[in-house]
């Protein structure tokens, strides 16, 4: 406490609020974090519970240097306020002592029914039911925290703290319905019979191709995919080449690492510093031996039948017309090829084309579900958000879409 209280008293407390404006949650960092320098950790709890629910979480796996710490003041001269590690200590001091969720009674004798209870469902949810809203959340899995729970391995989120999570949300009155999945279990149109509204939250964790030769080869898996269930093969002695430069691409090669793979490379068609994963993930997966091979892109996968071999080919950086941020191009005549046993595709995800068909909703271009301004489908008084809607893909993005969808729901319902 000590220490953390030490970590405190650094704040500036900027008038301008840096951290805030760059939270996507927009929390009231400064706020919080002077409750935490005078000792009062229940005020420091009450103000961040006006905006997330999820900071025991969120205060482990936020990219906070691309957020709140990468535009902390502090920074420009040494270093920035560990937001993320009193944001978590906050809440793990709340979960302990059982400090509750606050509520009123503004949607009293509504009811809603929310699809999904990862990050986005289960903001959603606690925000409708801390206004009085009798909420139920159905979900496909035997527990919730969606991407939390069955995305991001235990090194980086301990299963405690989701668990204590949820069970804090639960506790204001919602009702669960696991192992329970919409177009196999239940159609959106019975759901809707049920209930004032709906919240579709269920995601987009189905692994995006690169769309070359030989991807469908024994031995290519998408990432998201092997960590949400966890069916790995044996990768003891093998090498493996990740594809992406994301989290999910951080935590495979680290998860793979540890399985015992006699090599595993991040293969990145980018620099490093373009990398979306945090500078932090990318030293910790280095550290524990995982190879990385920047400005480098995957042309074939290679094989009879499995994957046997890599041809790969060095990449450029170039600023294009128009485009701020520089591009890989192809550098001719630099292919070359690496044995392979594994491959992983980890760059970008999308939504379960078959679910999303069977709501019968619009969608966009891209296959997400089409909402408005409100966060409303095509279909009255059903509401969607998070990944499915094409959030920017961090816990943090698609808790801020289920609160943000929250209060339009209340406007709807009241």
């Amino acid at each position: 406490m000590e220490e953390l209280q030490n970590e405190a008293t650094r704040c500036l407390n900027c008038k301008t609020m840096p951290c805030h404006k760059a939270c996507p949650l927009g929390n009231d960092i400064p706020s919080f974090i002077k409750a935490v320098k005078e000792g009062n950790l229940e005020e420091a709890y009450k103000i961040l519970t006006k905006t997330t629910v999820l900071g025991a979480i969120c205060g482990r796996v936020c990219p906070h240097f691309k957020q709140c710490m990468g535009s902390c003041v502090r920074g420009i001269k040494s270093e920035p306020i560990n937001i993320g590690k009193l944001e978590a200590f906050v809440f793990d001091n709340a979960l302990e002592k059982g400090y509750k969720l606050e509520k009123n009674s503004k949607l009293l004798g509504k009811k809603v029914a929310v699809i999904g209870g990862g990050p986005s469902g289960l903001t959603c949810s606690a925000f409708l039911a801390m206004n009085g809203a009798k909420v139920t959340i159905y979900e496909k899995q035997s527990k919730l925290g969606g991407i939390t729970m069955y995305g991001i391995p235990d090194f980086r989120l301990p299963r405690e703290v989701i668990e204590k999570t949820v069970n804090n949300i639960l506790s204001l009155g919602i009702e669960t319905k696991c192992n329970q999945e919409l177009g196999k279990d239940y159609s959106l149109d019975e759901i809707t019979k049920k209930y004032d509204a709906v919240y579709l939250s269920f995601g987009a964790n189905v692994s995006a191709k690169m769309n070359i030769p030989g991807e469908d080869l024994n031995g290519v898996f998408g990432g998201n995919e092997l960590l949400e269930t966890g069916k790995h093969p044996d990768y003891r002695g093998k090498i493996v080449a990740v594809s992406g430069g994301g989290n999910v691409a951080m935590d495979a090669a680290r998860t793979i690492k540890r399985m015992g793979a006699k090599k595993v490379y991040v293969i990145y068609r980018r620099a490093r510093e373009q990398m979306p994963a945090e500078d932090y993930e990318v030293e910790e997966a280095m550290k524990e031996g995982v190879k990385f091979l920047f400005q480098n892109n995957i042309l074939k996968i290679l094989g009879n039948e499995k994957v046997e071999k890599l041809e790969c080919i060095k990449t450029a950086l170039v600023q294009r017309e128009g485009e701020t941020r520089l591009s890989p191009v192809n550098i001719e005549g630099s292919n070359y090829t690496i044995d392979m046993d594994y491959v992983v595709m980890a760059v970008g995800s999308k939504a379960n084309k078959d679910v999303v068909e069977k709501t019968g909703l619009e969608t966009t271009k891209y296959g997400n579900i089409k909402v408005d301004q409100k966060y409303m489908t095509s279909k009255e008084g059903v509401f969607a958000g998070g990944d499915l809607i094409g959030t920017k893909a961090t816990v943090a993005w698609a808790a801020r879409s289920g609160r943000n969808a929250a209060e339009e729901i209340m406007k709807y319902l009241i």
